[in-house]
């Protein structure tokens, strides 16, 4: 188990002032929760603001007509924009965090977040340096789903989740929310990687087998 306390463990909370980390420290919880814990959700206000420590946190917005779009991932080492957003606004969610993995996280008040904010120029430096960079990634999501082509967006995620290998598990269902679009289109999209031999789906597999034409695809701007 790491020892380091856990603000160290953020780069702009490690340079934080001796008495703000002191706070911090006395002040928050260090909470352990399984995979598929949903932390948070609609309509629901945030009492703490979380800072992931271990694991990865998928948020992801479901429409009206039921369709899933994951927004962004939280990694260890980060802290959630919306959960940032709702605090100060103080306003409630819009969209769901779910725990990917075993997770570990600290978290701390609302009201000693309120208090630093206030009154911590590196404190509150830190909360919107995090909260303008993810922000960004947002806005580049957006571009992504509105403007590029679904083949070429397909493509990019199948060699992100290969990450080298030649099988990737996930179903077209995964698929469809990993891109905020229907399963009909990632299914007739990965049938015609198929037909054309880049791929080989089985049952929640799919095989890539060549890796050289996927990629030239993936890095098209489409």
């Amino acid at each position: 188990m790491n020892k380091t306390p856990w603000v160290d463990r953020f780069p702009g909370l490690s340079r934080l002032e001796t008495r703000i980390k002191s706070i911090l420290l006395a002040r928050s919880a260090v909470l352990d929760l399984p995979r598929g814990t949903v932390i948070f959700g609609p309509g629901k206000s945030p009492e703490n603001m979380l800072f992931l420590l271990e694991g990865s946190v998928r948020v992801q917005q479901t429409s009206e007509s039921g369709r899933e779009i994951v927004l962004y991932r939280i990694h260890s080492g980060e802290s959630c924009v919306l959960t940032t957003a709702c605090l100060l606004t103080y306003d409630d969610y819009s969209a769901e965090g779910i725990a990917e993995t075993d997770i570990c996280a600290a978290a701390i008040p609302r009201s000693v977040f309120d208090d630093l904010v206030a009154e911590s120029a590196p404190f509150r430096n830190f909360v919107f340096e995090a909260f303008s960079k993810r922000i960004t990634d947002l806005f580049l999501m957006i571009d992504e789903v509105a403007f590029q082509r679904i083949d070429v967006r397909l493509a990019q995620k199948l060699r992100e989740l290969a990450d080298g290998a030649e099988s990737i598990k996930a179903t077209h269902q995964q698929l469809s929310v990993e891109l905020g679009t229907a399963r009909e289109v990632i299914s007739r999209q990965l049938q015609e990687f198929q037909r054309r031999g880049w791929i080989v789906q089985s049952r929640g597999t799919i095989r890539v087998s060549d890796g050289p034409a996927l990629d030239n695809l993936a890095d098209e701007r489409g």
